[in-house]
């Protein structure tokens, strides 16, 4: 388990860059988004590529913003483990202090079947 903001933002980075050719990711040296590279409608306007997530370091937390758990919550959030539904503030944001193996192993899951089913909705490239 590590409480290392730093690690837990990288280790966060890392599930966009399991499926980066997929993504457009925007990284300013503290945040980093993650959207869809194809045309898609999102909120009844069309946009260039479909938001997934967002990581936003704080003070005493790292912020994840995961989309794909407030279009999808059917899918993903029997997905949680004890752990993250207890980071989980509102309906799509993680407040992470610490991050367990676990956890990690949860979060890899989430994404990948995320994707699959932004691939379905054609929001992600196949």
């Amino acid at each position: 388990m590590t409480k290392d903001l730093t690690e837990i933002r990288g280790t966060l980075a890392a599930l966009f860059q399991r499926h980066k050719s997929l993504f457009k990711i925007t990284d300013n040296g503290s945040n980093i988004e993650a959207h869809g590279t194809v045309e898609a409608v999102q909120d009844k306007k069309k946009v260039d590529g479909f938001y997934f997530a967002s990581i936003v370091p704080k003070p005493k937390d790292v912020r994840f913003y995961f989309f794909p758990i407030y279009t999808h919550a059917k899918e993903i959030s029997p997905l949680l483990n004890e752990e993250l539904k207890k980071a989980l503030k509102g309906k799509s944001c993680f407040h992470i202090k610490s991050l367990s193996e676990e956890s990690v192993a949860r979060l890899e899951e989430m994404t990948d079947t995320a994707v699959a089913l932004y691939q379905q909705n054609k929001w992600l490239a196949e």
